[in-house]
């Protein structure tokens, strides 16, 4: 079999093999993540919880989150991706279905910042694991395809929530508490299928061939091989890399736009006087175009060997679409705005997460990654916060959207700075980001 063949039918293995059961993992981690947008439309009233409390409380996910999502990488680089992924989702699903018997903004304050201690780390964790799996011109599909389960996440968890929030009233349960109970209850069942399902690294692959596992070991560490030659990180000198640092900027900037506009987007919708079913049906149209918009430009950035100028348009797009909402935020149309920034908000990823390992390797990766979505969901934190105090402040969404906006733009300038600057990254291996 000559080597074209070879690379094939290995990477098609390991696609359908591996690709679509971490996109469920993924998927219910964001469904167990921002079902709590769907049951503000009932909750806050049963907790008392203003729209800047509750804006204050739902982000306080991302204390424990972030604090805790770089040691959690290290530790999934040292024990191994399976148990630590199991760990992680039982833990979590055990968390988010505790949120139903919250009594007030103190205890929901408390499960939150419990769930996000809880998923510190799968986010990176699962990303690190695809770096073990599929060579660099391989990881703008990969990425974009698993990915696939953000956006989707929230198309289907609209509905879904809805659904049980008309529960309401059996077995003595709020609605809003059947929404928690039934989207984590599911996440602990996966989680306990993660040690029988998931291959540890290439060389555990029974399902290979001894040629296909040869090729993929061999080119996974021809890619090391090509990292490490220009210099080997330690795990600090990886999160202070000037490089690494603009990375984080990047995804920072967009993680404030779109934490702040999916936990607020159902409330966005209520207030032109929806229903909470039109409300969770409606707050999934943008994000069918995020979805479509990830595995475009994931294609896309790795046919055309240039990450950097797809997120520098994509960052744009998040940006402008936010500016428009803001002027929009009063009418319908405001969806179309809001599916214009949510192509921006999902369309980088693809092209972002590839990015790390043409600078790092090994642990330097593992806490790299983790660094990079930390401070990420850090800023997205900010988001409702923003969101929810300028609506207490003004009675209205649109100075929280503008800010938005703006985060979004200082993504946008900092990738064209790294276009500019930095040698873009081709698809294939050879091409590296000199350090």
């Amino acid at each position: 079999m000559d080597a074209t063949a070879l690379e094939r039918s290995t990477m098609r293995k390991a696609y359908f093999r591996l690709v679509p059961y971490c996109f469920v993992l993924y998927m219910l981690c964001y469904i167990d993540r921002i079902n709590v947008s769907f049951a503000a439309l009932t909750m806050n009233g049963d907790l008392g919880l203003s729209a800047h409390i509750y804006g204050l409380a739902a982000g306080a996910f991302f204390w424990g989150y972030c604090l805790l999502e770089v040691p959690s990488n290290i530790m999934l680089e040292r024990v191994g991706a399976r148990p630590w992924i199991a760990r992680i989702m039982i833990t979590w699903g055990l968390c988010s279905a505790a949120t139903a018997f919250a009594t007030g903004p103190w205890s929901f304050f408390g499960t939150r910042v419990l769930l996000g201690i809880a998923e510190a780390g799968l986010f990176p964790g699962l990303i690190l694991y695809f770096h073990r799996w599929f060579p660099q011109r391989h990881r703008g599909r990969v990425v974009g395809w698993f990915l696939t389960g953000l956006p989707l996440a929230t198309a289907i968890g609209g509905p879904m929530s809805t659904a049980l929030l008309q529960l309401n009233g059996i077995w003595g349960l709020h609605g809003w508490q059947w929404v928690f109970i039934g989207e984590g209850l599911p996440t602990i069942l996966i989680g306990l299928s993660v040690m029988w399902v998931l291959t540890e690294r290439p060389s555990q692959a029974t399902w290979l061939t001894d040629a296909e596992r040869s090729w993929l070991e061999a080119e996974l560490a021809q890619e090391k091989r090509a990292v490490e030659s220009v210099r080997a990180h330690s795990i600090l000198s990886a999160m202070i890399n000037p490089r690494v640092v603009a990375f984080t900027v990047i995804f920072a900037g967009v993680g404030m736009s779109g934490v702040g506009l999916v936990l607020f987007l159902p409330q966005i919708l209520k207030g032109l006087g929806l229903s909470n079913t039109q409300a969770g049906l409606l707050t999934s149209v943008p994000y069918v175009f995020g979805t479509l918009a990830i595995i475009g430009f994931g294609h896309l950035s790795d046919r055309i060997g240039d990450r950097f100028w797809i997120l520098v348009g994509t960052c744009a797009c998040g940006a402008v679409g936010m500016a428009i909402g803001g002027a929009l935020h009063n009418s319908i149309w405001v969806l179309a705005a809001f599916s214009l920034a949510t192509i921006g908000f999902y369309g980088m990823k693809s092209p972002f997460w590839p990015l790390p390992s043409t600078v790092l390797s090994g642990p330097a990766l593992a806490a790299g990654l983790a660094y990079i979505n930390s401070i990420g969901n850090f800023c997205g934190y900010l988001g409702p916060i923003v969101v929810g105090y300028t609506k207490d402040a003004t009675g209205s969404f649109e100075t929280g959207i503008y800010v938005l906006a703006l985060s979004s733009l200082v993504s946008t300038l900092t990738a064209l700075g790294c276009a500019l600057w930095m040698k873009a990254p081709r698809a294939d291996v050879g091409q590296l980001i000199v350090s």
